[in-house]
């Protein structure tokens, strides 16, 4: 037998340095979840302190708030405990990623219906505080939104949770998936054996395609909902301006804060959500993980979706020391005027031309 003529076939060198490859941009991940993950509960556990010291848990300004940072808070630990269990030989692992993926899932749906609830919310307080009335929106709705947005996204995911864990879907990622604890995304199912008991293949990827398709709508509908009031907001303010007189100064320090607010939140829901949608569409059309574009859009995914928290809990500091900026600099200027100073100040205002009362009310809201 002449052993020449066998050759043992030879793997590709590139497929063991793009494993390696892959296997240091996991790792790398892992610890930018961990820390992202561990900076975004800080943040929502600071505004739900907040809320509860300052007991406006109830008003109806804090409450979509004060939810959005409940989930944001849960969703962290998600994040946290994926990225602590990577890596990990556990029993039952590759239940838990299974489970603890769907969870998530249930809170970042949930995290989209409320911050899409708070951003309609702040959006009528402004239209309120420039038209100078109370609200007149009924208590009712607000609850319902509230509780619209924590029940719906767990309906949504029931399908995932009892399909998924009744075929066996998690069976297969244990060999080829061994990062699906870090993601948002795994790819489809894909069954290399026959000996995997109750998997199957068509339902695990119809469960797969079916969650990653109720993520892209609910990100979808939620943008649009966000989009919505911020292009009114812009119609709102040029009608306040063209029409606005000498106006209450606290008043004016509060419609400031709530347009910032109104921009703020959803600028900050894209900066959070956007990779994770785009990375999302290019899963759904070409799934097979390859490539440097993959690298980047995971590493982005890892440094934004996790931050929603942290950038809420930012946003709201930041417009509070802004209130109380503007709120020091009003009394400031009021205790070192005498009232005769303030009689002839608001006498000169109500002399001078629209145009120019309109200038002095868009400084005082810049």
């Amino acid at each position: 037998m002449d052993y020449r003529a066998i050759s043992v076939p030879a793997t590709p060198t590139h497929e063991f340095d793009e494993d390696e490859q892959w296997k240091s941009v996991f790792t790398a991940l892992q610890w930018i979840q961990f820390l992202m993950a561990t900076l975004s509960i800080i943040g929502s556990s600071s505004i739900i302190v907040y809320a509860v010291f300052q007991r406006s848990v109830r008003s109806p300004e804090v409450r979509p708030l004060f939810y959005l940072s409940v989930s944001d808070l849960l969703l962290g630990f998600c994040w946290l405990v994926g990225a602590s269990l990577y890596g990990k030989t556990v029993k039952n692992h590759n239940i838990a990623c299974y489970n603890l993926q769907t969870t998530g899932q249930i809170f970042y749906m949930s995290s989209f219906f409320y911050t899409a609830n708070y951003t309609w919310q702040l959006y009528i307080d402004l239209k309120d505080k420039i038209n100078n009335v109370a609200s007149v929106h009924s208590s009712l709705l607000r609850r319902m939104a509230i509780i619209l947005s924590s029940f719906l996204p767990l309906i949504l995911m029931i399908p995932v949770f009892s399909f998924g864990n009744a075929n066996e879907c998690y069976q297969n990622y244990s060999q080829l998936h061994s990062h699906r604890c870090l993601l948002m995304h795994d790819a489809p199912p894909v069954n290399i054996s026959g000996d995997l008991g109750g998997f199957n293949t068509d339902a695990c990827t119809g469960v797969h395609f079916y969650g990653l398709g109720a993520f892209l709508v609910t990100f979808m509908i939620t943008s649009i909902t966000i989009l919505v009031p911020l292009f009114k907001v812009c119609s709102v303010q040029r009608r306040y301006v063209q029409i606005a007189g000498p106006s209450d100064s606290h008043q004016s320090i509060l419609i400031s804060v709530a347009e910032r607010r109104v921009v703020l939140y959803p600028a900050a829901f894209f900066y959070c959500w956007g990779p994770a949608f785009i990375l999302g569409l290019v899963k759904l059309f070409y799934y097979n993980e390859h490539g440097t574009v993959y690298m980047i859009l995971y590493v982005f995914q890892a440094f934004t979706a996790t931050s929603q928290g942290l950038l809420n809990c930012l946003v709201y500091g930041w417009t509070q020391n802004f209130y109380r900026y503007l709120k020091r600099g009003t009394c400031h200027d009021a205790s070192t005027q005498t009232p005769l100073l303030r009689t002839q100040k608001k006498k000169y205002e109500s002399l001078q031309p629209a145009r120019h009362k309109v200038d002095g009310t868009t400084n005082t809201l810049a």
